[in-house]
Order: structure tokens, then C-alpha cells, then sequence
């Protein structure tokens, strides 16, 4: 007994020490604690993976070769070429013709939009998913900064849903984490208000608005996502459903779509108990028992839960996503250290 207290101690005092690097309590959200990962941009890359399509002069070279401001190469002149691209020094030295090429240079805007519907507001370690969802937009966004992109997006729960069209250089940033920062604090407000007035009583959100919110913020993702553009959709995809993995899909056909899946441990498995101990979980429509400490409800609940999240992943990437996982129980910038998440396709 003495030992586990000791034990207990020392993560409690572990955990409190990565809260206060991080500038956080776990479940509110402070600027502050968003800007600090403007020094921690470099340990992600958002080099482009698919052909870009935008029409506007950028920072990233198409893959279609035309006149721009990048040279690309030399190659003998054919008919239809523009006379004003032949390079006269390769012709007067080789004795024909030949004209140069360049590759064009695309402007390729950064959107972000971040699940904050009630699922999100949740952890079993460290932080809530909710958190470390604004972790994760706040790297994106510092890192797109550095590279000129323009910066804009989504942010939405069950109630609301707040566009910000996308700017450049720090303005850009700045608007979305501090619209970030007061929604996340606003709706966790209302959920302990809600929690107050019922003294306790269970809440059992309307999955139904989550879903349908979902939906609905995926179909206006898909319309503000100019081809081209780099789309990073931050959630934890428990309200994925047919319809919205449509509209993600027509989203890949033109733009690159990065999903960031945020998990809790809780979410994969139970927690180890030496003790068998009865305890009632909820997925806020209903209840159950379950026991801790019993290997066979253990892995029944693990291999349910890996099943839930093959299934996401599976129709995730039939859309045409690429995915990044997260997990709410270590920080970002760990994660991203010892190799848990690459950046880079």
C-alpha cells in the first residue's frame, strides 16, 4: 500500500511538471500556451504530397511546367513554344533550337478545422482531447506561418460553427487560436453550467446534433477548400458517418487532406487493476458495468475498440485522407520527438 501511494505521488508530481512546461491545466486553453508552439515549428513538415492546382503565384512549385519565376530545364524547341523562351546561348552553342522551361510557383492556402463537439471534451490523462486538438492546430498553423501559406479554417462544436478565412503572416495565425482558445473555453463553460444545474445528474448529449454538425462542417469544408489547398481536419472521428466521409472524399480529389486522430488511452483500453473492481462507464446515451481487473473484459474491450478504429481509419483512407495519430496522455512536442508521428508522406 505504501508503495503505491509512493508510486501515485511521483506520476501525479510527473504530470503536474509536463502541465506547467506546457502552460496548461489540461482542459482549458490559454493563448499562451498556443503561441509557445511557434518555437516548436520545425518538428513538422508540410511539403506538399499531391499535385497542387492553385492558380494564384505562391510559395510551392507545380508539378505542370509553364512560365513562371522558377527555372526547370532546357529542352529542344517544339512547335507552338513561346519564341520569347528560347534560350539563344544553348541554340548558338548546340546549333538548334532550344527553348527553356519553368515550373510554376502556386499559392497554396492552409485550412484547419477542429472538432471541439462534446466527445472531444474528455481525457483519462494529462489533457483533454480538446486540447490537445488545439495543440496540434496551433503547430500547423505556426509552421504554415513560416512558410508564407495563408492560414484560415473551421472551428465548430454541436451549437456553433465559426469560418475564418484564411490570411497571411501572423494575423492569419493569431485570429484562428484566439477564436480557438474562447470556444473551447465558452463550451466548457456551458457543460459545467449544464452539470451544475443538474446537480449531478448524467448528461446524455444528443449524438444525433453531433453527427448531423459533423456533416455539416465537412460539406462546408469541402466548399471553402480551394484545389490546392493543404486541409488538416482535427478530430477524433467518433461522429464519422457515410455522409461525411462524401463530402471528405470530393475534398482529396482536389486538395491534400490531412486527418489528425486524437485518442485517449481510455479509448483503447482499460486501465490495469490488481483487484477486480465493478465500475459504470457511459457513452452518454447509455450505461453499462464493467469490470476492472478481469483479463477476459479486457481484451474483449480492447479488441472492440480496435475494430472501431480500423473501421474509421479503413474509411478514412478509401476517402483519400492521410492520417496522423494523437494521443490527449502525452505532449505534442514528445510525441513528435521520439518518432510516435512522422509529418512527411
Amino acid at each position: 500500500m505504501w508503495f503505491n501511494k509512493t508510486k501515485q505521488k511521483s506520476v501525479q508530481r510527473d504530470t503536474n511538471k509536463i502541465l506547467a512546461e506546457l502552460f496548461t491545466d489540461g482542459i482549458h486553453l490559454t493563448i499562451n500556451e498556443l503561441i509557445q508552439y511557434q518555437s516548436k515549428a520545425s518538428l513538422i513538415n508540410l511539403t506538399p504530397g499531391k499535385n497542387l492546382h492553385g492558380r494564384q503565384s505562391g510559395n510551392y512549385l507545380a508539378r505542370s511546367k509553364g512560365r513562371g519565376m522558377e527555372f526547370d530545364e532546357v529542352r529542344h524547341y517544339q512547335t507552338g513554344d513561346d519564341i520569347r523562351a528560347i534560350d539563344w546561348r544553348v541554340t548558338a552553342r548546340t546549333g538548334k533550337t532550344h527553348t527553356k522551361l519553368f515550373r510554376e510557383e502556386v499559392e497554396r492556402p492552409v485550412l484547419i478545422a477542429t472538432d471541439l463537439t462534446a466527445s472531444m471534451f474528455f481525457g483519462s490523462q494529462l489533457l483533454f482531447k480538446s486540447v490537445q486538438a488545439a495543440h496540434v492546430a496551433a503547430m500547423v498553423a505556426w509552421h504554415a506561418k513560416t512558410r508564407g501559406d495563408r492560414v484560415g479554417g473551421i472551428i465548430f462544436n454541436q451549437d456553433q460553427h465559426l469560418e475564418l478565412k484564411p490570411r497571411s503572416r501572423q494575423q492569419g495565425v493569431l485570429h484562428y487560436l484566439h477564436t480557438l482558445t474562447q470556444l473551447n473555453n465558452s463550451n466548457l463553460a456551458s457543460n459545467i453550467e449544464k452539470n451544475r444545474n443538474t446537480e449531478g445528474v448524467d448528461i446524455s448529449f444528443d449524438r444525433a446534433k453531433e453527427g448531423l454538425a459533423f456533416e455539416q462542417n465537412c460539406a462546408r469544408i469541402r466548399q471553402l477548400a480551394k484545389p490546392g489547398s493543404l486541409v488538416y481536419l482535427i478530430t477524433d472521428a467518433n461522429n464519422l458517418s457515410q455522409e461525411a466521409l462524401r463530402h471528405l472524399t470530393h475534398v482529396t480529389r482536389h486538395c491534400e487532406l490531412v486527418v489528425c486522430l486524437i485518442s485517449d488511452p481510455l479509448e483503447h483500453q482499460l486501465p490495469k487493476s490488481s483487484k477486480r473492481i465493478n465500475v459504470a462507464i457511459t457513452d452518454g446515451e447509455k450505461r453499462q458495468q464493467l469490470v476492472l481487473g478481469d483479463n477476459k473484459t479486457a481484451k474483449t474491450y480492447q479488441e472492440h475498440a480496435q475494430l472501431l478504429l480500423n473501421e474509421k481509419e479503413n474509411s478514412l483512407t478509401k476517402a483519400g485522407a492521410r492520417l496522423l495519430h494523437f494521443c490527449s496522455s502525452q505532449s505534442l512536442e514528445a510525441q513528435l520527438r521520439n518518432g510516435v508521428v512522422s509529418w512527411i508522406r
